[in-house]
């Protein structure tokens, strides 16, 4: 559930009934357990007022939960341990001190973001945005500081419309145009939550147009089936192995292969429910006779963790993307310029191949719009994709190997 900026609406006050009341010591946050999903919250029993939350990521916060004008608001005060608990108890006190005397500590901030720099309203956009509203929120934090390193010690009034469009230009050149568009939709929804948090300039992304990025079609074909299925049986990672065969043979996104958990799989009816997917759908997936076996193979042992794919050395506690991995894949198989997200066209190819229309693909891969799967589709009358339709049973044979 979001953990909204303004507590005032429905989801918000259900999630604050969660809240659990400990004593702030440095050893007692320091055991919290972050949450395998979402935010959990915690309110101080010494400092009335000052509270925690702790994300799936292991980061905690403290914020200040106060009735400001009406609305029930949270005031974030800094992070731990970089603020002690003794100094955040501290701003908690004179932050309801200042709420008391009729100063709005939001409005406060807001009067001072004229003359802000970029890393200021970086840090507040991933913390009062990206965090709680996009799933992709470590990807911005990252791409943005591996990107734009020279960004964060400029003030904002000084980054000009022609400045994000010589990077635009520039990160197109060095690093990919899909990158490149990528990075200008963050810094587009940069600005733009900084105007709405009351800063008086314009949003210098607006007018620069994408570059128009080619659509891709890679998906494997017959004879790369072949030696892909070859080099897959010779990882040294049985979980590796388990979680690159299931996201071919289910069409999922990688991000939720990764995340399945043990409670969405009903073996009864072969059926995998998806909370949410990247569209923000939930979704029954049908799981084949092949995908029911790596499934069960898996459960045999379990352990205690609720993923699937379970991995003690990561913090999510479940299996990251694995690179090394695909990469030695790849090159025992020889096969060139493919990416784990290809898997999922790689179905919807092999769907279209075997005569499936464009809508029962877009409803297996949970497309939102019938336009995205144009690719498929158009694979059903390409007489130079004709004969896949007789490798197909070959397909599946190598999959049971």
């Amino acid at each position: 559930m979001n953990f909204n900026l303004y507590c005032g609406n429905g989801a918000a006050m259900e999630f604050y009934k969660y809240m659990s009341s400990i004593n702030f010591t440095k050893t007692t946050l320091e055991g919290l357990n972050a949450p395998h999903k979402g935010f959990k919250v915690y309110k101080d029993t010494k400092e009335n007022g000052l509270c925690l939350y702790i994300t799936s990521g292991n980061a905690k916060t403290f914020f200040v939960r106060k009735r400001i004008n009406g609305k029930d608001e949270r005031i974030i005060l800094g992070k731990f341990p970089d603020l002690s608990i003794e100094n955040a108890r501290k701003k908690a006190a004179q932050t309801k001190g200042e709420i008391a005397q009729g100063i709005d500590p939001q409005e406060k901030k807001k009067a001072i973001r004229d003359d802000s720099s970029f890393a200021e309203m970086f840090y507040e956009y991933i913390e009062k945005h990206a965090k709680l509203y996009k799933k992709t929120w470590r990807f911005d934090e990252v791409e943005i500081r591996r990107l734009l390193p020279h960004f964060f010690k400029k003030k904002l009034l000084t980054i000009t419309m022609q400045t994000i469009r010589d990077e635009h230009q520039k990160i197109g050149k060095e690093n990919g145009l899909y990158i490149a568009n990528k990075i200008l939709q963050i810094l587009s929804s940069m600005f733009n939550r900084a105007i709405e948090w009351s800063w008086n300039g314009k949003n210098p992304c607006k007018g620069i147009k994408k570059f128009k990025e080619k659509s891709r079609e890679r998906f494997l074909s017959a004879e790369e089936l072949s030696r892909f299925f070859s080099a897959l049986q010779t990882l040294e990672s049985k979980i590796t192995a388990d979680y690159i065969m299931l996201s071919l043979l289910t069409g999922a996104r990688k991000s939720n292969v990764l995340e399945m958990e043990w409670e969405d799989i009903n073996f009864d009816e072969k059926i995998w429910h998806i909370k949410e997917t990247k569209n923000g759908t939930s979704q029954r997936l049908p799981l084949s006779e092949n995908a029911i076996e790596i499934l069960q193979a898996r459960l045999e042992n379990k352990g205690k963790s609720p993923f699937v794919f379970a991995s003690v050395e990561s913090k999510t506690g479940h299996l990251v993307e694995p690179k090394r991995a695909w990469a030695t894949l790849l090159k025992r198989a020889n096969i060139q310029d493919l990416r784990l997200h290809d898997l999922r066209r790689t179905l919807g190819s092999w769907q279209a191949a075997t005569g499936a229309n464009s809508y029962i693909i877009g409803k297996s891969l949970n497309h939102k719009s019938q336009s995205a799967t144009a690719i498929y589709a158009r694979l059903d009358i390409d007489p130079v994709r004709a004969s896949i339709n007789k490798a197909t049973d070959a397909m599946f044979a190598n999959i049971k190997k």
